[in-house]
């Protein structure tokens, strides 16, 4: 088991998903979710593992309408591989 080394619950704001067309739209809100995480927690994309709670969360009214913000729960361990999780309500 790999300690962990950071955790941490961050609220991110999907509002550039409103500037693309509407069926397009929860596809641009999980890509943002990657680049947000991966600006904030220093990792590069392909050592982000997203829960599938996450992108059915942000699928949940369709592809035209994703949520507007998302709580994420993302924990980095020391091997650089960072988690994500929706944080609790």
């Amino acid at each position: 088991m790999v300690d962990i080394g950071e955790e941490q619950i961050y609220t991110i704001p999907l509002r550039a998903v409103k500037y693309v067309p509407r069926w397009q739209r929860s596809k641009k809100a999980v890509s943002e979710v990657f680049k947000y995480l991966e600006r904030h927690t220093k990792t590069d994309r392909k050592f982000i593992r997203m829960n599938p709670d996450i992108s059915e969360k942000i699928w949940d009214r369709g592809s035209e309408k994703p949520p507007s913000r998302i709580r994420v729960k993302a924990m980095k361990f020391e091997d650089g591989i960072v988690e994500a999780e929706l944080a609790a309500e």
